[in-house]
Order: structure tokens, then sequence, then C-alpha cells
């Protein structure tokens, strides 16, 4: 095992809606039923959103994670939030939580990594810490899917809900930490929702440009099932084998893997294509299903609350999703 310049996690908070969707909940509105979502995904439940903004879940999960870490948000030296859904083009999510936080200064900064934003999120903190100029990193996750997926769709509207988490980050030597991110822009098509369109009083009409992208229906999430499955049952073992062999472990020696909540068959696979016990998977999907980047740390947030992960536990996050993209982080808990 190598040490290095890694980080302390020293905080972590939750937020979710109140209002809870069940499978039976879905099967008033779709052709579907329990048995159907919950053999195919796992998925029992979600939360979503009745009219709260996003940043408002955020900015719940921030004060949560800095108190949680014995601080103020004064101390904060860096707000990173991972987002696919923001309430704004501009300002950015990070900016609204930092507000809400009470606090100026400090750069906020929001990154659309879809479902690996997290992963992505704490590798960007670990390099800013590493110079030194901070002392702690906020790290936000926050999701409201419920924006734009098409509730007409039984094959995507059971996936999704809303949540967000958040943990408070320190520099710290000689410990493990390593990393691995990677994107295939290739798959583009695979997992997309259209922004704003090219619309100015000074357009050719008579002009097209045709983007090797498909065009959803509004703003509504179009996925293809059967590429996102291809694609995350590799790329999460993938992720994961990397990051152990850059710090010179084996997957079957870390405490806990806590894996992007998508669908449980995706992690049933990428397990035994890791030869790692299920029992290693840190998973609540059952109660929140698909929360894109908050699903990690949505995770991590009931694994330490539980106790089943423990200060010393090695651990690895490791998402994938939109992008495509996909990575992991190994850390000392």
């Amino acid at each position: 095992m190598i040490k290095t310049t890694g980080v302390r996690i020293c905080g972590t908070g939750r937020a979710v809606p109140e209002l809870v969707a069940s499978n039976d909940d879905y099967a008033k509105i779709v052709d579907t039923n329990d048995e159907w979502i919950t053999q195919r995904t796992g998925i029992k439940t979600r939360r979503i959103s009745n009219g709260e903004p996003n940043y408002y879940f955020g900015a719940k999960a921030a004060a949560e994670a800095v108190a949680d870490a014995g601080l103020t948000a004064a101390d904060i030296g860096l707000i990173i939030c991972a987002t696919c859904t923001p309430d704004y083009y501009t300002p950015s999510e990070a900016c609204l939580i930092q507000r809400e936080l009470g606090v100026t200064g400090c750069p906020a900064i929001d990154i659309n990594c879809a479902c690996s934003g997290f992963v992505y999120g704490v590798d960007m903190a670990r390099r800013y810490l590493a110079c030194g100029d901070i002392k702690y990193a906020l790290v936000v996750a926050t999701e409201e899917l419920s924006k734009f997926t098409d509730y007409s769709d039984r094959s995507t509207c059971i996936l999704f809900g809303d949540a967000a988490a958040a943990v408070v980050l320190e520099k710290r030597d000689d410990t493990l930490f390593s990393s691995f991110t990677a994107a295939d822009g290739s798959g583009a098509p695979y997992l997309a929702a259209r922004a704003l369109h090219t619309i100015n009083p000074f357009r050719d009409e008579s002009f097209t440009y045709e983007m090797d992208m498909p065009e959803p229906h509004g703003h509504f999430l179009l996925q293809d099932g059967k590429e996102v499955y291809k694609f995350a049952t590799n790329a999460l073992p993938t992720a994961v084998a990397n990051a152990c062999e850059k710090a010179c472990i084996s997957p079957d020696e870390l405490d806990a893997v806590i894996p992007h909540q998508a669908n449980v068959r995706i992690i049933e696979t990428a397990a035994k294509k890791l030869h790692v016990s299920m029992d290693k998977m840190v998973l609540n999907i059952a109660e929140y299903g698909n929360t894109s980047s908050a699903s990690i740390p949505n995770a991590f947030y009931d694994g330490v609350r539980s106790g089943r992960i423990k200060r010393g536990d090695k651990v690895c996050f490791v998402g994938f999703g939109g992008g495509l993209t996909y990575g992991a982080v190994v850390l000392e808990y």
C-alpha cells in the first residue's frame, strides 16, 4: 500500500425531500408494478422535490457537513458543487449554496460530470488542498432529477429521485489516497437532456446543423438503457481496479465500496468482475433510487451513520454516468 498526500473526510451531511414516491405510486401513472421495478432495479422508493429548489437541499446538506466537522462556514476555503440539474445557468449552485451558508470570499464552482460528479469533485478538492492555499474544502452533490424526468416514460421515470449530500475535506499527509477519472465522449448520445436551443433574431432559418446527438422530447432525459448498462458494467470495475492498482492494493483489500446507486444488477455484475463480495458494497438504492452525483455521498452518509463504515477503513467511491464519465477514489476514512 502506497501512502501519499491525501484527504481526511472530517464531516458529512445529507438533505432529502420529505415527499416519498413508492413503486405503487408509479404504477398509478405508468404501466408497471412493484415486482417488476424491484427485480430489475432494486428500487422500492425515491424522494421527490415538492417544489423546493435544488440549491435548498444542497445548502442543508452542506450546513450539516460543516457542523459535523466542528467548523463554521467561514472556515471553508473552497466550495465545489457537483450537479447536472442546476436551478440557474448563472449563478452557479455553488454560489447559491455559499449564500445560504452566509459566507463570502472563497471560490465556489459547479462541475457537471453527471453521476460521476462526486468522485470528480473529491479528486479536484484534494488537488486544491495539496497546494496548501486552503485548509478545508466542501464538496456538495445535489440533484433534482425530477426536473428532467419524463414521467410518461416507464423505462426511465422509475429510476430517478432527488437528494443532496456533502463532505468536508482537509489535507492529510502520509495516508492512503489514489484516484482514477476518465471519460468516453463517444457515448454522449446514450444519456442526454437538451439545454437551450439557439434562437436569435439574426439566424438564417434555412441553415441547419446536424448534431450527432439525440433530440429528446423537450428538456426530458433520454437514455439508451442497453448501452448504458453495457458501459456501466465495464466502467465500474475498470475504475475501481485502476484506482486500487495506483495505490498498490487489491480490490478485495477494500473495507467498503460505495458505488453510484444506478441499478443493483449493474453493481452485482461489477462485483463479480472485481471478485469482491457484495457484502462490501454499501447500498441504499432501495430507499432513494438513482440520484446521480448525490447517490455516492448519500450512501456513504448512511454507511458512516450506521457504523457500517468506521475510521481507518479503506473505502472506494466509484461513479459512472452521462458524458460518458467514470472514475474512482480510494482513501482511508
